[in-house]
């Protein structure tokens, strides 16, 4: 998937419902947290804006790329199609479609092939069985509960600590371990979207579909893209230790 990093969690209103402001969260979370996001999605936008300028020197636009890498893996069941928005690329393993937004599915570019060739590299992942990916996939329903509820169950937790004692910690950690599904999620999400990423750079001068020389643009395009996923990792990390300390189960703090 080749999407920016969404920065919600910073804002949740775990830190704010409730309870009283603390600077801490601010200097701890919010700071660290918007630095590696904001400076993650600015490197990723401004590397695929500048090699979106340089044209590739076989002329292979992102769906041609992506295609070639289908067939020299023998996967006849993908079908590669056009979606709208900008970087909003992905690969369904369900539909078995890989996604190519217009700048990509058009286009000759560096950045372009690079980002096509990445989501190629998902659907070969799917075809040869990667693990990882397996896990990613098992791990999406359970995502999507951790993070809609995850972080409101931990705010009714410290708010009941305080009135109910031993209840109010059961509640706390539900909601801290429902949170955790979304860490674990971008945990497993970290060796998917490298592996994938390795699997384009390699086999995109082995396709011949560019040149070693060309290969340097991709490796920076995707480099970027994958600090994005860095970014998430930690973003939502600090908020769990953060959380887990405010409630006295990390650092022995109880506020």
């Amino acid at each position: 998937m080749f999407t920016l990093f969404n920065i919600s969690v910073l804002s949740s209103p775990i830190a704010m419902m409730g309870m009283h402001f603390d600077p801490m969260y601010f200097l701890l979370v919010i700071v660290p947290g918007m630095a590696l996001s904001g400076g993650a999605a600015w490197l990723l936008k401004s590397r695929f804006a500048k090699y979106s300028q340089v044209p590739s020197q076989k002329g292979y636009t992102g769906q041609q790329a992506a295609q070639m890498l289908l067939d020299r893996a023998g996967i006849t069941d993908v079908k590669v199609v056009r979606v709208d928005g900008s970087l909003t690329d992905h690969y369904n393993p369900t539909t078995k479609s890989l996604a190519l937004s217009t700048p990509v599915f058009d286009q000759t570019s560096i950045a372009a092939i690079g980002v096509a060739t990445h989501e190629a590299g998902h659907a070969i992942q799917h075809a040869t069985g990667y693990f990882p990916l397996k896990w990613r996939s098992l791990l999406v329903p359970a995502t999507g509960i951790g993070s809609k509820f995850g972080t409101y169950t931990m705010m009714g937790g410290l708010m009941l600590m305080a009135i109910a004692g031993p209840i109010g910690k059961i509640v706390f950690i539900i909601g801290a371990c429902l949170y955790g599904l979304l860490l674990l999620f971008q945990l497993v999400t970290l060796p998917v979207e490298f592996n994938a990423s390795n699997r384009a750079k390699q086999l995109v001068v082995e396709a011949g579909i560019v040149s070693e020389q060309e290969r340097d643009g991709i490796d920076k395009v995707l480099g970027a893209a994958a600090m994005t996923y860095v970014a998430a990792f930690f973003t939502t990390l600090l908020t769990l230790l953060y959380f887990l300390h405010r409630a006295g189960l990390l650092g022995g703090n109880r506020r």
